[in-house]
């Protein structure tokens, strides 16, 4: 699954051009873009190429490349967005044939081998979506064009919106649940779930409840819980 992962982020997602750019959120430069009619716009001859230390131009250092650049760095991360909204229920129509049913007999063995994680992930994930007032919300310590590839071919473009998805490879997730925290207001209530000690760590700085996933039965208890709107 991680090769097909990276090849979807290289094919479809330019990570080979985004690489060294990476970026916390899908609109981090989106001040850059000038709203260009993109549906003719030809990426691979525009002479972009992340250069030698490009992320010094572009990740929160307030330095940017030139305008140009930015504006073309800019280009890709909205035809990103926009290939994660259109696709984020068929991934197998971005991937195509027979990429698609190699990724469908992977999804089938991968259920097998874990027992229905990924199934009993959805469910929860669905029940927090159907709630009027809640929403999901991602934080990964995966380069965001990476972890968006993993979203879609894990099936869970449907849970998470893009705007949802923050990657902390680069500001760890500390930053990035204070621009959730910013985003949504301080008067929302925040459960974290997950299984790593950084994300513990910081919901108990954050007095946000945590809920550990660390086994099938946690996954289960926490649906569980969602039903009976304990949670």
């Amino acid at each position: 699954m991680e090769e097909m992962i990276f090849n979807l982020a290289d094919s479809r997602l330019f990570f080979n051009d985004l690489e060294e750019c990476d970026q916390v959120h899908i609109d981090d430069v989106a001040s850059d873009d000038n709203g260009q009619d993109l549906s003719t716009y030809n990426f691979g001859s525009d002479g972009f190429q992340s250069p030698a230390g490009a992320g010094s131009l572009c990740l929160g250092s307030g330095v940017h490349g030139g305008v140009d650049w930015m504006r073309k760095l800019a280009f890709r991360y909205r035809r990103v967005k926009e290939m994660y909204n259109t696709y984020n229920n068929n991934v197998g129509g971005l991937m195509g044939s027979p990429k698609r049913e190699e990724w469908l007999q992977l999804r089938r063995e991968m259920e097998v081998l874990t027992d229905l994680w990924l199934t009993q992930a959805l469910k929860a994930l669905a029940l927090i979506n159907s709630r009027p007032n809640c929403v999901n919300v991602l934080v990964t310590t995966t380069q965001l064009i990476p972890a968006l590839s993993k979203v879609l071919l894990y099936g869970l473009g449907s849970a998470f919106p893009i705007e949802n998805i923050y990657s902390a490879t680069k500001t760890g997730k500390e930053s990035c649940f204070e621009r959730v925290s910013q985003r949504f207001g301080r008067r929302a209530v925040y459960v974290v779930i997950g299984d790593g000690a950084e994300e513990e760590s910081v919901a108990k700085k954050k007095n946000m409840p945590f809920w550990r996933v660390s086994c099938r039965a946690d996954l289960e208890a926490l649906s569980h819980a969602l039903e009976l709107d304990y949670l």
